[in-house]
């Protein structure tokens, strides 16, 4: 979503890091590049214009000019006045309240919520451990109740029995007393939407809220509408005191500017986006990342998040056995493909790391999607068990025969072969002590060159302290060095060998 301000961005940060002094005429014009590019993407006109003037009273002051690098100092002011924007600090949802609590969606419709609905709901119940309970206000829209009931099978959540003719006031005080007899921690309330804000929908959103009391009030928000998302968000805020954000399709082709705008121009933070239409494609807002993200500096944090939530521990254990012996055949490149599809695809997963996000270009020519990873498996499903043992045993025509099996190209064999004999390269020089780890394996093996700037500890330590369960991780996860004591299971994220017998 934020890939041309990505570029954009990055592109004026680079020319500022290549010279080694900086004049106040430097930096001017720089943020003016800078001015443009918010707007281009869909920033308001009083949030790009506040960014800009703080952001060069601080590059013109004496920290930047006395730095050894004026240029990265910049860059840092930059990325700070980014998080400041989108709200500094992380705010998860709050259910620090005598249960149940009452958490009410709103917004328009199709902006996702009722989807955003189940997908909090799948959340709460795996993450927090909280028995929910949704129920659909929405009498208007066609299947709007029914849509909800099969998001709720979906996720293993209940849902509010549908009974005709009630209104969305009589299906609230049924779910609130349905939720206090059942037991549950948290009652969700999906709100009808409308095309647009209108007077009857804001009625009976305020009705709905007199009567819940609810905790948290989350405006759902689409995106890809860019300023009307903002402007929604005020509506919504005047009446109903609006507690946090949902944005939605952050994944899609959208300028950005909805995000950077949201938090600045309301006061609400942004507590959750939706990165997909699949049911846990659902993150938290953590607004130093984003900025990384924006700033193509990465977001190994997240890496980290994504593979605690989607590896399987017993097959990296294999691994890491098998890579201490070194040894690493082609049903092994098999799981790790398997992997790397549950975590996002290599194009999601190689745009979290720092420094790759400047190479799109270079990624593209790769045709890095997940078609490609799903091509691969195919390949090695198409080969005997000894084949894949064996890659040298591959000639001319087993190749031929893998190709009609999987439907790709004998150049498409070789390709993945090849990357196989880099892979299992890259595994037995992290066996000797060499390289900078998986992560800077594999950006080397794809000739993007070593990775970049790593997460601090103080960053590491607020993931730890968000994911109790990092540490049932195996005991070798490959190539992520370098923990803090609170990740036993996760020992690297930089330089060290984690393969390394002590």
């Amino acid at each position: 979503m934020f890939e041309n301000l990505t570029g954009r961005l990055g592109g004026v940060l680079d020319r500022l890091r290549g010279r080694g002094a900086l004049t106040e005429r430097d930096v001017t014009e720089a943020m003016r590049e800078v001015r443009q590019a918010l707007l281009e993407a869909d920033v308001s006109l009083e949030v790009a214009r506040a960014f800009v003037e703080k952001v060069t009273v601080r590059a013109v002051g004496a920290e930047v000019i006395r730095s050894v690098t004026p240029g990265q100092m910049v860059a840092k002011i930059v990325h700070d006045e980014l998080v400041a924007v989108l709200g500094s600090d992380a705010k998860p949802i709050d259910l620090a309240a005598t249960p149940p609590v009452a958490i009410l969606m709103v917004g328009l419709q199709g902006s996702g919520k009722t989807t955003s609905t189940g997908k909090i709901a799948k959340r709460l119940k795996e993450r927090a451990r909280k028995k929910v309970l949704m129920a659909s206000l929405d009498v208007r829209r066609p299947a709007a109740q029914e849509q909800l009931a099969v998001l709720g099978k979906q996720v293993a959540v209940d849902t509010l029995a549908i009974v005709e003719g009630e209104n969305a006031v009589a299906i609230t005080k049924r779910a609130l007393n349905e939720a206090r007899r059942g037991g549950y921690d948290v009652v969700m309330l999906d709100s009808a939407g409308r095309v647009t804000v209108d007077e009857e929908l804001m009625q009976e959103a305020a009705d709905v809220a007199e009567l819940a009391k609810p905790h948290e009030i989350l405006l759902v928000a689409d995106a890809l509408t860019g300023q009307d998302a903002v402007n929604t968000a005020r509506a919504f805020d005047a009446k109903l005191a609006v507690t946090g954000i949902v944005l939605t399709r952050v994944d899609g082709d959208g300028r950005g500017g909805a995000a950077l705008s949201m938090r600045a121009v309301t006061g609400k933070p942004i507590k959750l986006i939706g990165t997909g239409e699949k049911l846990d494609a659902l993150e938290d807002f953590d607004p130093s990342r984003i900025a990384g993200r924006i700033l193509g500096m990465g977001d190994v944090v997240g890496l980290v998040e994504k593979a605690t939530e989607n590896l399987d521990a017993a097959k990296m254990q294999a691994t890491a056995e098998k890579m201490r012996k070194g040894s690493f055949d082609l049903s092994d490149l098999r799981d790790q493909l398997d992997q790397m599809s549950k975590m996002g695809g290599l194009a999601g997963l190689m745009g979290m790391m720092p420094g790759v996000a400047k190479m799109k270009n270079q990624m593209a020519n790769m045709n890095i999607d997940d078609g490609l990873l799903k091509r691969q498996k195919a390949i090695i499903d198409s080969m005997t068990p000894g084949e894949r043992r064996n890659p040298d045993v591959l000639k001319a025509s087993r190749k031929r025969r893998i190709s009609a099996g999987s439907g790709a190209k004998v150049e498409e064999i070789n390709r993945l072969l090849k990357m196989h004999r880099q892979m299992a390269d890259v595994m037995k020089s992290m066996r000797k002590g060499k390289g900078g780890g998986m992560l800077a394996g594999l950006g080397n093996m794809l000739g993007m060159g070593p990775g970049g700037q790593m997460p601090s500890q103080e960053e590491i330590q607020k993931l730890a302290e968000k994911m109790p369960d990092a540490g049932k991780l195996p005991a070798q996860f490959p190539g992520l060095s370098n923990m803090p004591s609170k990740f036993p299971g996760l020992p690297g994220l930089g330089g060290v060998n984690p393969l390394k017998k002590k």
